[in-house]
């Protein structure tokens, strides 16, 4: 391309509760003039957060209008026309197929910009598997984009063969970008040496709810216990789900922290062994990253987020999610080569480092807007 920079609008009405994408935008400014447009309930409480000057925060639809997909949409596209010159921008990056990608694809019908399209979690476990008068919509989406981004293979993997009937042309532009983390765990990263005999220290971080599927986890633990090993279990989060909360504290060698800030967490992950997060459902997974850089082995459920984002037994292994027995015998394989597997950990959890990730972004936006 020529020395002038690209003009990006992101659009993205899931910045206000991940706040992470602030590192994906910080880097692209550098490299792009960019807009992202943030659409959001009426009801939807303002806070301190900086969005960046790049950002535009909509409230424009009320809490019904979410039961009617349409209807709330229509007033999404009405309000970016009106608070966005649309036709300045060279690229779209939606950040979600359904929502945000039907906001592209109207932009893209009426002034045929290109954009590249985000699949995530919500994408795959509600709209294409339960919302099923909107799969024709998700589809007609899909081979419009210009480019397809996946978090995992695994999402990847359902998508084509459940939905898109390993459509090749889908395929030929797909691209899997994990999300990144915070420099502060890349700056700080380091491996681990387990001691002989030691009491192994499991450890969690997140919300306390079923989907993080903790209980199993605890189950898991139980086995091992009866078999000799002297295992504790840590969870650290905000309690979204008390009835749950209940049930695993049950067990005597659990214990919970409320949720700390990442320099408190820090400290935490350094004096745990193992990360063990069986999400039933899990887009991605920051914290099995996080985890990672602080050389800590991780236990993630196949067939989502993370899965595939390495080798098996490179950083740790998947798990059948509702498997006590299954979480408890790859526990055990993480134990039997734990010293070389933390030093891959912390090696490898470069792989999410934003800088690296925007970059990639940007790269793909210049090919894909040269291309004719």
């Amino acid at each position: 391309m020529n020395n002038t920079k690209m003009n990006v609008l992101h659009i993205n009405s899931y910045y206000q509760s991940g706040k992470f994408y602030k590192f994906l935008y910080d880097v692209e400014k550098k490299y792009c003039n960019i807009k992202v447009f943030v659409y959001t309930s009426n009801l939807q409480s303002n806070n301190d957060f900086d969005y960046g000057d790049y950002s535009v925060i909509s409230k424009c639809y009320n809490k019904y209008d979410r039961l009617i997909f349409h209807l709330k949409h229509m007033k999404v596209y009405r309000d970016i026309l009106k608070k966005i010159d649309v036709k300045k921008y060279d690229i779209m990056h939606a950040h979600s197929l359904f929502s945000n990608g039907y906001i592209a694809y109207r932009l893209n019908k009426k002034f045929n910009i290109k954009y590249v399209v985000v699949v995530r979690n919500t994408d795959v476990n509600v709209f294409f598997k339960k919302v099923f008068y909107l799969r024709s919509l998700g589809r007609k989406i899909l081979k419009k984009a210009e480019a397809i981004i996946f978090l995992s293979k695994g999402y990847q993997d359902i998508v084509m063969e459940k939905y898109m009937g390993n459509d090749s042309e889908i395929l030929r532009k797909s691209f899997i970008i994990p999300n990144g983390i915070d420099n502060f765990w890349l700056k700080n990263r380091k491996s681990k040496k387990l001691e002989k005999n030691k009491d192994i220290n499991l450890i969690y971080t997140g919300r306390i709810e079923r989907n993080k599927n903790i209980l199993t986890t605890a189950k898991a633990a139980e086995i091992l216990i009866n078999k000799g090993y002297k295992i504790k279990l840590k969870m650290i989060g905000s309690i979204s789900d008390n009835e749950y909360y209940n049930e695993i504290m049950k067990y005597d060698f659990v214990s919970w922290k409320d949720k700390l800030s990442k320099e408190d967490l820090i400290k935490e992950y350094q004096t745990a062994d193992i990360f063990v997060m069986p999400s039933i459902y899990e887009t991605f997974g920051l914290s099995y990253a996080e985890a990672m850089s602080q050389g800590l082995p991780v236990i993630y459920s196949k067939g989502q987020g993370f899965d595939n984002q390495f080798s098996e037994g490179e950083v740790g292994y998947h798990v059948t999610s509702l498997d006590p027995v299954d979480v408890s015998e790859k526990i055990e394989k993480v134990l039997e080569n734990y010293n070389d597997i933390s030093i891959r950990c912390s090696e490898k959890c470069d792989k999410f480092n934003w800088e690296k990730i925007g970059k990639e972004y940007v790269d793909l936006y210049e090919k894909l807007i040269e291309k004719n």
